[in-house]
């Protein structure tokens, strides 16, 4: 906010046709590279530097900015409402591309006055406790952790004070719920170490329940990212980049060029997609991920298109078929066809420690070893014209079960699948 009233005269997203979300970026990064220049200056004028962070020109613009909101003084909760509907308003047009929605949605506005209320209650018990300047604190020396600044001395909250609260509030607006998991990059394992640990000793049970999926970072070739400094790479360019790509693969391949069937903005978004996802999601939360777009697109890898493209071609081999599929009871499965049916039937068990180890990798990487091995069946035995009536029943079968289990895991990766590749 202070760096939009400093530096956009009066430029909005549609004046300077940027997507909301991204044109607020823009002046986060505006805040941060002004900030850190404002600190060399007083590190040149032998400020201490462990004082100057907080001691900038622009911070203390952005800490009055604070006070005001939390004042409710009008102006500052106009602007910084007109920010934030251009944000949401941004962030709403990338979950629709990817598909993504939410049950309910929480803020921190909305959030961190019951933060507040709990410093009381802990203050009370004396589990909390206020500094000379009235300042609230933790000490968790005790517990392997440190001292935790809850409340500023000014009496603004910080994300600490906003998390009680959100914890507090969800529990009681979901009295069904016993606990929750956290998704939050592992940049913020301490913080949620803190986080339980205080409710923990405020005394609420469910606290026991509370955990953190403390997932990888992911990092293109280009490098870390990071927004603060305006290294990110924009999601939505990303996604069309992606689309873009998929697209001129596919229409340099000669067997398109020969093809009547012609592929639309839709079923190139849906390859993208699968591609992305499917890249992130095969790794194990816990790790880095170094992201490649030309590697997630590659038709013969481990690869989200790969799936899809064998769950295409198992749609034109049964679309071929105009007769219900009849089972010999007294056929022999030869090696291939067992191994198929094999890995069929580990899909429950695997959909089940997915779960339980909060990793859709396990699901991705199945997924990827079906398909391998269904592929290796469509590769050696004919399905269609092959050596007997029971043998092309047993493998249309096959098929029909291995196209379910592709639906079910993609829905469950949330992976579309195209018509046509």
């Amino acid at each position: 906010m202070v760096a939009w009233k400093k530096f956009a005269n009066g430029s909005t997203p549609k004046s300077a046709n940027i997507k909301g979300d991204k044109f607020v970026g823009n002046y986060y990064i505006m805040f941060d590279k002004v900030h850190k220049e404002q600190m060399n200056e007083l590190i040149d004028s032998g400020m201490d530097k462990n004082n100057v962070s907080e001691n900038t020109e622009i911070m203390k613009l952005a800490k009055q900015e604070l006070m005001n909101w939390e004042k409710n003084d009008k102006e500052t909760r106009d602007i910084w409402k007109m920010m934030n509907e251009w944000v949401y308003g941004g962030f709403d047009k990338t979950y629709d591309l990817l598909g993504v929605s939410f049950d309910k949605n929480y803020y921190e506005s909305e959030t961190y006055l019951l933060g507040k209320n709990i410093m009381e209650e802990g203050i009370k018990k004396n589990i909390l406790y206020k500094r000379e300047d009235s300042s609230v604190w933790i000490n968790l020396d005790n517990d392997g952790l440190d001292e935790k600044l809850l409340l500023r001395s000014d009496g603004t909250s910080v994300y600490m004070t906003q998390d009680l609260g959100t914890a507090v509030q969800r529990i009681a607006d979901n009295s069904n719920v016993k606990g929750m998991i956290y998704t939050v990059g592992s940049e913020q394992d301490y913080h949620f170490k803190v986080l339980f640990k205080i409710l923990n000793k405020l005394g609420y049970d469910w606290a026991a329940n509370l955990y953190h999926l403390s997932y990888g970072m992911v990092d293109l070739p280009s490098g870390k990212m990071k927004s603060r400094e305006g290294t990110v790479v924009d999601a939505d360019d990303l996604i069309y980049d992606l689309i873009s790509s998929v697209k001129h693969t596919t229409e340099s391949l000669d067997k398109y060029k020969s093809n009547n069937e012609v592929l639309d903005f839709d079923d190139y978004k849906k390859i993208a997609l699968g591609a992305l996802k499917y890249y992130i999601l095969k790794v194990d939360p816990k790790k880095n991920i170094l992201f490649n777009p030309e590697e997630s697109i590659d038709l013969s890898g481990n690869t989200g298109p790969f799936i899809q493209y064998a769950y295409v071609r198992i749609q034109s081999i049964l679309k071929k078929v105009n007769k219900e599929v009849t089972i010999d009871n007294n056929y022999q499965l030869n090696d291939k066809e067992k191994e198929v049916i094999k890995i069929i039937h580990e899909y429950p068990s695997v959909v089940t420690d997915s779960y339980k180890e909060l990793s859709p990798a396990l699901i991705a990487n199945y997924l990827y070893d079906l398909v391998k091995n269904f592929n290796s069946l469509y590769q050696n035995h004919h399905i269609l014209n092959s050596e007997s009536k029971e043998s092309t029943s047993i493998r249309l079968l096959i098929s029909v079960k291995v196209s379910h289990v592709i639906e079910s895991a993609g829905d469950l990766l949330g992976i579309d699948l195209p018509n046509k590749m």
